[in-house]
């Protein structure tokens, strides 16, 4: 093997392939340091070896377990301590929001919900009531399509958590935390299938109203799952709220304060955690909230632990507003999820042909035999969309991570001329430095967990 040097003081490794150009080492009183190229990591790995050698910089992910995702982490360790954090996102990016400017107002919920997986009904309501506000049909959206987003929402809330804190156990040794969480989950989304026919992604919330009502015994399957839950969130109390070990690992782990969390824009949790009851359920009601009673609950550690406390509690505040929406879609009764104005609306309570694919007979015979007129405007409805005015807003919602609001504009034609989603574990990946310098490598795997980051929402 030769090893000839380079400009730069280096040695190049050379094997039977030949030189590796990726790679270099260099003979050192400790051993060989490595040094790899290729973009903003060779910057900051050479500025670790001109300042202080005994700095390591470490690449964690994009594949790592304990990254939430393809989220990259670039580390600058001295021994376990961690001198600096950066994010390096990315690596999930769709493309969602320019390939909705090629898309119709009403394709668009198919394609928001896939940008925080974790919390589709959250994207598509945002999004739906941008659209809404840009038609200026707020106030038409029927009261009952209404309690059926809110209801969904935070059952959807619970979900999220759940994977928040099932994750987080995991990453932290805590195995039967995680095991028990995604059992809870699957409740959850055995609901969804029940209701919208999937368990992710569903496109179900839609500009005007929602695709279709719920299924008969959908609200009394709603209330057996609440009291199950109810009991098993105690379990997750007694587990881990005063357990030394758990608590240990958590507690002054990730300790961002309230100074901290205004000055990087943090939302939900996080910001919750530091003591400030901020929600936009609360501070402003959207959809039907300010008909409910719920608390904001809130922790005073500005920490990891603060907000495994806050999400605990707040799946205990999503389940008594479940049953306020159950108490409130059987008070009301029967009625329209779906705007009156054809010109808007898309044809919903569709029934599913026999393969269980497509419309059924009964439907299209229904559809068949309106008038010619109506026969061609919901052909021309589903294949061109509906107009929106031009304009610009913005609608946000109190998704589980924060603030999640859609940014929409339109030019007055069929699809949007520009739509941005602010999506909270974009805003609160900036507080990964804050929250890890100066601690051990093992914590920082513990407030990377309390962010609870969702790249499909970073990257779209």
């Amino acid at each position: 093997m030769s090893t000839p040097s380079d400009p730069y003081g280096t040695t190049a490794v050379e094997d039977e392939a030949g030189p590796d150009p990726y790679a270099g080492v260099r003979d050192t009183t400790e051993g060989p340091v490595f040094t790899v190229t290729g973009g903003d990591w060779d910057q900051v790995a050479l500025a670790a070896t001109e300042f202080n050698e005994a700095h390591l910089v470490v690449n964690m992910g994009p594949q790592h377990p304990s990254t939430h995702g393809v989220l990259r982490l670039i580390l600058e360790l001295e021994g376990e301590t961690v001198v600096d954090a950066r994010c390096g996102i990315g690596y999930l990016h769709t493309g969602i929001e320019k390939n909705m400017e090629f898309r119709t107002w009403a394709q668009g919920s198919t394609f928001v919900t896939r940008m925080d997986y974790l919390a589709p009904f959250y994207n598509e309501t945002a999004y739906c009531m941008a659209v809404e506000r840009l038609l200026d049909i707020t106030d038409d959206v029927p009261r009952r399509a209404n309690l059926i987003r809110v209801m969904l929402m935070e059952l959807n809330r619970i979900s999220s958590h759940l994977v928040a804190i099932a994750t987080g156990g995991m990453e932290i040794g805590a195995l039967t935390v995680m095991t028990i969480g995604f059992r809870e989950r699957e409740m959850v989304l055995d609901l969804f299938e029940m209701i919208t026919g999937l368990r992710m992604n569903p496109a179900f919330v839609r500009p005007g109203g929602i695709a279709q009502d719920l299924p008969d015994n959908a609200v009394e399957t709603i209330r057996d799952f609440s009291s199950v839950m109810e009991r098993r969130l105690r379990d997750y109390a007694d587990l881990c709220n005063e357990n030394a070990i758990f608590k240990a690992r958590l507690q002054d782990v990730g300790y961002l304060d309230l100074t901290g969390c205004m000055a990087l824009g943090m939302t939900g949790p996080i910001l919750r955690s530091a003591g400030l009851p901020w929600d936009l359920r609360k501070n402003q009601p959207y959809l039907v909230y300010d008909e409910l009673e719920f608390d904001v609950p809130t922790w005073d550690t500005c920490d990891a632990y603060g907000r495994f406390r806050v999400r605990l509690d707040e799946m205990h505040e999503s389940l008594r507003i479940v049953r306020q929406c159950a108490d409130l879609l059987d008070d009301d009764g029967p009625g329209p999820t779906m705007v009156a104005d054809r010109r808007i609306a898309l044809p919903s309570e569709m029934s599913i042909g026999p393969d269980g694919q497509g419309n059924s007979r009964e439907k299209i015979r229904e559809i068949m035999t309106q008038s010619m007129e109506a026969l061609i405007h919901h052909f021309k409805l589903v294949t061109e969309g509906f107009r929106v005015p031009a304009g610009t807003v913005y609608a946000a919602v109190e998704s589980p991570r924060g603030e999640m609001g859609a940014h929409v504009t339109s030019d007055g034609g069929t699809h949007p001329y520009r739509m941005h989603m602010r999506d909270p574990s974009f805003n609160n990946l900036q507080a990964t430095a804050a929250m890890s310098v100066g601690g051990q490598v093992a914590d920082l795997i513990a407030a990377v967990a309390s962010i609870d980051p969702v790249m499909g929402g970073c990257d779209r």
